[in-house]
């Protein structure tokens, strides 16, 4: 194997201690991109088994390939070590803790009051309240039908046709896969980390993230109300929209969940001077790091206190709260951790050097990798997830833009948008899609054909934000 792979999967490399390492080559890191891929395709398609199960094997096969399978104790023990990981898996409890106390309901019921009586107001609701819970929960599919089975309904009494309401639906709540605290949010931080080898507070990336997102939340609005003038949509019968008072009164204490939440992340990116000088660098880098699992174990707190059932909330509750929701947060969880492992691979194998190298005498420019980029990355993400992708990817990614003149910073908050969202809207594997069609129960090919509108305006506005012809605030 080392004398075909070396000069063509890897080549060797001498160090300054004279210690030689292999490190791999730009076409040998697209040999080994299309073997995965071959792999999870497989395994997935045609055998119908879970994907971290082709993530696994495709490591295995990736080790044998490149010769590594000494060092795989150091890859698992560098995917296991970082922190984002556990800041992963406390945001996924948060989540269930939220579902369980129905708090996001009621932070639904109070949006709907407000924007119910402006004509088209339900799916204006839909995408305001799926863009932020879906930040929340981690989960496209999961916010879909929890807030799905509210504003989806609503929709279609007000005259949305059953397609377009489970599109709304479905393209708003992946917003939320790069919008703070998603999971995909977190690996993009250490991508974007790991390339520029400089720490950065939480708080100072989260806000270029929230620059991002606007753009993107704005797009919805935009291309909802055209649909809405299309369509002819009216507002909600009066009779069908919630009392404001009444879901104020019952409601109001979900709202103080955006304060938890942002705040101390706020606090972490404009105060960050005056936390150095009071905790020294190191100190403000831990401060930051804590953040991730501080805020969510608070919310959690704060949720059960708050909730209207809280007397059912019971440590046993609990307990049978995070058991349920096992089947569907260990796959999430051993999927990330298995695209920790392979990311730890490609860099312990130089591969984002080596492709920004390659990408660099091509010279392809930003305007190609613009185009290109965003396309493979929908193609990669309809079999892999979108925190995985950035995991495995984003260090490659960040290379080659940079490589391009892009702004790194830019480029790594993009990732969330690139790699994130489009896995659950574009066919033929959008679950997002599938999650809403269930519930408004439309037509399959009147939604397909609906969702690929959707599908396109997201494409465009990532081809125009990644040529920096939008302003972002905090990049």
């Amino acid at each position: 194997m080392d004398k075909i792979g070396e000069g063509f999967i890897y080549a060797l490399q001498t160090g300054e201690s004279g210690e030689v390492s292999k490190v791999l080559t730009a076409h040998g890191f697209g040999i080994c991109l299309l073997v995965m891929l071959a792999v999870i395709f497989l395994w997935f398609l045609a055998f119908k088994r879970p994907i971290y199960e082709g993530i696994l094997i495709s490591f295995g096969v990736l080790l044998t390939i490149t010769g590594t399978w000494s060092n795989v104790f150091s890859f698992i023990d560098g995917a296991l070590s970082t922190n984002l990981l556990y800041s992963m898996m406390a945001f996924s409890a948060m989540s269930q803790i939220l579902s369980k106390t129905k708090i996001i309901d009621n932070c639904v019921m109070i949006i709907l009051s407000l924007l119910g009586r402006v004509p088209g107001g339900a799916g204006y609701a839909a995408v305001t309240a799926s863009a932020f819970m879906g930040a929340l929960s981690g989960s496209g599919p999961a916010n879909v039908m929890a807030t799905g089975t509210i504003t989806i309904p609503a929709m279609i009494k007000s005259g949305y046709p059953p397609e377009l309401a489970a599109n709304v639906e479905s393209a708003s709540s992946y917003l939320g896969n790069m919008i703070p605290p998603s999971s995909n949010i977190l690996a993009a931080l250490g991508a974007y980390v790991a390339y520029t080898g400089i720490e950065m507070s939480t708080g100072s990336f989260w806000i270029a993230c929230w620059g991002v997102s606007v753009w993107f939340i704005l797009a919805r609005f935009i291309q909802l109300f055209v649909f809405c003038k299309v369509y002819k949509i009216k507002a909600m019968d009066k009779a069908e929209v919630p009392n404001l008072k009444e879901s104020v009164k019952n409601g109001w204490t979900g709202l103080l969940l955006p304060v938890i939440i942002l705040a101390p992340f706020l606090f972490d990116s404009l105060c960050n001077g005056f936390i150095v000088s009071r905790l020294g660098a190191a100190g403000a880098k831990q401060f930051s790091s804590s953040l991730l699992i501080f805020v969510a174990g608070v919310t959690a707190i704060i949720s059960i206190l708050f909730a209207k059932n809280r007397r059912e909330m019971t440590p046993k509750t609990i307990v049978n709260t995070f058991a349920s929701g096992l089947k569907s947060l260990v796959p999430t969880i051993a999927t990330c951790i298995l695209g920790y492992m392979i990311g730890e691979l490609f860099t312990y194998m130089n591969a984002g050097e080596s492709v920004a190298g390659l990408m660099a005498q091509w010279n392809p420019g930003l305007v190609a990798l613009a185009f290109i980029i965003p396309l493979i990355c929908c193609f990669i993400s309809m079999v892999i997830p979108g925190s995985a992708m950035v995991n495995m990817f984003g260090f490659v990614f960040i290379s080659i833009f940079a490589s391009a003149g892009a702004n790194p910073l830019l480029v790594a908050a993009m990732l969330p948008c690139i790699c994130g969202v489009m896995c659950g809207i574009t066919p033929p594997f959008a679950l997002g899609m599938y999650a809403g069609m269930a519930i408004a129960k439309s037509d399959f090919t009147k939604t397909l054909k609906n969702d690929l509108w959707w599908v396109a305006a997201q494409y465009v506005l990532e081809v125009i934000v990644l040529l920096g012809l939008l302003p972002v605030f905090g990049v």
